[in-house]
């Protein structure tokens, strides 16, 4: 069955392409593109042609899938817009939905463009590593200005029909872009054509700054060569003839397929999408209806979470303690509202529109005809004990109640609810209504049709979810478990967190958005200490004395990090300076743990440790199932901690360096600094991949 077909309305050509979801172009659709000119060309009774498609949207993009296959070239879907963009006939694109990257290059061939008001459109190939293929560098730029095109090229961001219209990238809005189309090709008739490719760049301000600056950024950018090789396509488009920067961007496509950046965002953009399927569930399953949402504790997380829900469009019923208590969280997400309006975020009237979905209650009457219930009180399992045997009581059959945790056994909390298969984590991250990344826990007896109905929700909020299962820490927060214990470790023997910070912050090491003691300053110590003496008090952390002790003597000290002025760090203001008193603290615990300390500390040892025992408690999380997919903790770290997406996350780049070097390094620091607690103890899988050869992130269960 073609997905690109020509039919004729009168005189009219009208190549329709169909390839759902979002009529991606493969290289079957330019297959059948490349035909369906070939009718067009051949019907000399056609006075014009418009493009269009079925289903939600324009074409989306391309078929990211292919870029992989063995001999993938753009060429032959550029051949397919150079054909379209040589037609002495006019051709007219019919635009509606999100038209991105080979969309908008299809587009930009066409002679005359018509959008729906609603439409984006954009180039976001920067995010996976690429720059646009398909001439993209050349024709956006002569339509729209260097600046605009090297905006759009440079963030990925789209742009709404207004602004592509004010820009000269569309010709027309209308609500019917389908039929307006139709009127622009038959306006167009007997007139010439309007090539883009022939324009001149439109002159800008400073446009010789402005390559500049491009240039500046990619070479500050060494670890997304895509960046360069954007600023020399923008450039080639200003100073060379169409087809030099042509062969240009043809070029520098082809080599960036094939970098580590690239192959690691494509990798992060098949697991964010992979991580949505829940394997073993039947595919008719019915769904919850959840239409009414309630939240129990409205701290800054609580209130980050009903910020979430009103704005995807849910009444929400916020729930405290007291008068005063509630009080507190309605002006908190006032504030929060105020400050988004403030930058530009939304309008007051979307700001006013998301309050008024919110009410206010004291008892948890007011909960007792929602159908979702989220507490988010503070991270103690005596309380949240309690309030589950509430909720349990309170609350509907059928209702679902999720308990937001970070690393709380989440089968005890659904058991105290006497309703254990409604009841599951929803481990949101700060801020929740800004951060993306949703950890959804599947209890022991959570019921299959909760979790896809949560699942299913997730999205709709706009949340990236992943799942995990129980254990301390679920996949994020155990895996960040291991990388604090280096750290800290490393500052008993000597190391300062600054040089900790930096090495887990350079690109030239990780990249990490920020290390791990300015991470746990900003988040609280005393949220992270908590959490640790209650994992040790329970008797399922390590019994070892020495086990997080800064983190422990810095929460006893009052030293809570950025909110207190001090913690790892001091602080002026915001900014974190090198503290002598917790490089005295580090010492002196050095001396009671009997810890051995140094000079220095290699860059490459720091690295080392951070990463591997990361990577170690990975293959463990796998083996253990309680994550379903390796590329599901490259989803948790890449969108929820700040490892960098061009990494592709720590399995993904545990397997760049290679699971026989990991291991081997694992097997050193055993060696050298001892394993008496098991800290250093290889994973079986991990071991077991490593002898083979084989990838980590290729593994599956059933390997």
């Amino acid at each position: 069955m073609p997905k690109a077909t020509l039919t004729r309305e009168g005189t009219l050509g009208v190549l329709r392409i169909d390839n759902p979801p979002v009529n991606a172009i493969s290289p079957q659709v330019t297959r059948d593109l490349d035909a369906a000119l070939d009718a067009f060309e051949a019907a000399a009774d056609l006075e014009a042609l418009v493009i269009e498609c079925a289903g939600r949207t324009f074409v989306a993009g391309g078929d990211i899938a292919s870029f992989s296959q063995p001999g993938f070239s753009a060429a032959p879907f550029n051949a397919v817009l150079r054909r379209i963009e040589d037609q002495a006939r006019p051709v007219a694109a019919a635009l509606f939905g999100t038209v991105l990257g080979a969309g908008l290059e299809l587009a930009m061939a066409a002679h005359v463009r018509v959008a729906h008001p609603g439409t984006k459109l954009g180039l976001p190939e920067i995010t996976l590593g690429l720059i646009p293929g398909s001439l993209g560098t050349q024709r956006l730029p002569r339509l729209a200005g260097l600046e605009t095109a090297w905006r759009m090229i440079s963030t990925g961001k789209p742009v709404g029909a207004q602004q592509a219209l004010d820009a000269g990238i569309v010709d027309q809005l209308d609500e019917t872009p389908a039929e307006a189309a139709r009127a622009a090709a038959r306006a167009a008739t007997g007139r010439a054509v309007r090539r883009t490719r022939d324009l001149s760049v439109p002159a800008g301000a400073d446009d010789a700054g402005l390559i500049e600056a491009a240039r500046r950024e990619g070479e500050a950018k060494p670890h997304l060569p895509a960046v360069a090789a954007a600023a020399d396509g923008l450039a080639a488009a200003a100073e060379k003839p169409f087809d030099e920067g042509e062969r240009i961007e043809a070029e520098h496509f082809a080599q960036l397929l094939h970098t580590p950046a690239s192959r690691a965002l494509r990798h992060v953009f098949f697991a964010e999408r992979a991580a949505a399927k829940i394997p073993g569930l039947p595919s008719d399953l019915t769904l919850r209806e959840v239409a009414t949402v309630g939240i129990v504790g409205v701290g800054t997380m609580g209130a980050g979470i009903a910020l979430t829900f009103a704005r995807a469009g849910f009444p929400v019923t916020l729930v405290e303690n007291d008068a005063e208590a509630l009080e507190r969280g309605q002006a908190n997400i006032r504030r929060m509202l105020e400050s988004s309006v403030q930058r530009g975020r939304m309008t007051e009237a979307e700001a006013e529109a998301q309050l008024s979905r919110m009410s206010g209650a004291t008892d948890m009457g007011a909960l007792a005809e929602a159908d979702l219930v989220i507490e988010a009180v503070f991270e103690d399992m005596a309380l949240k004990l309690d309030l589950a045997a509430k909720l349990g009581a309170a609350m509907k059959p059928g209702a679902i109640i999720a308990s937001n945790t970070s690393t709380l056994d989440v089968d005890r909390i659904a058991g105290a609810t006497g309703r254990p298969e409604d009841v599951l984590g929803t481990h949101f991250f700060s801020p929740a209504h800004i951060m993306k990344l949703l950890e959804v826990v599947r209890g022991r007896l959570t019921d299959p049709e909760v979790l896809a109905t949560v699942m299913r929700l997730a999205r709709k909020i706009g949340k990236v979810p992943v799942v995990s299962g129980v254990c301390y820490g679920f996949i994020g927060n155990r895996m960040a478990e291991v990388y604090m214990r280096e750290s800290e470790a490393m500052q008993l023997e000597g190391a300062m967190p600054a040089q900790i910070d930096g090495v887990a912050e350079d690109p030239a090491w990780i990249g990490m958005a920020m290390g791990p003691s300015r991470m746990l300053d900003m988040a609280g110590v005393d949220v992270g200490a908590r959490t640790v003496i209650e994992w040790i008090d329970s008797g399922a952390g390590p019994q070892d004395p020495a086990y997080r002790a800064l983190c422990r003597a810095l929460f006893e000290a009052g030293r809570h990090g950025q909110k207190t002025g001090s913690g790892y760090y001091a602080y002026e203001g915001r900014r974190p300076v090198p503290s002598e008193e917790t490089a005295a603290l580090a010492a002196e615990l050095a001396k009671t743990h009997g810890v051995a300390r140094r000079d220095a500390i290699p860059a490459q040892e720091i690295f080392e440790r951070l990463l591997y025992p990361m990577v170690n408690e990975a293959a463990a999380i796998l083996e253990e199932g309680i994550a379903y997919r390796p590329g599901d903790i490259d989803v948790i770290w890449t969108q929820g901690y700040g490892f960098p997406g061009w990494r592709g996350g720590p399995v993904f780049m545990a397997d760049e360096i290679g699971l026989s070097e990991i291991v081997a390094r694992l097997d050193h620091y055993a060696e050298r600094l001892g394993n008496d607690r098991g800290y250093w103890s290889v994973s079986p899988l991990l071991r077991d991949l490593a002898r083979q050869g084989a990838r980590l992130s290729d593994w599956r269960p059933q390997d």
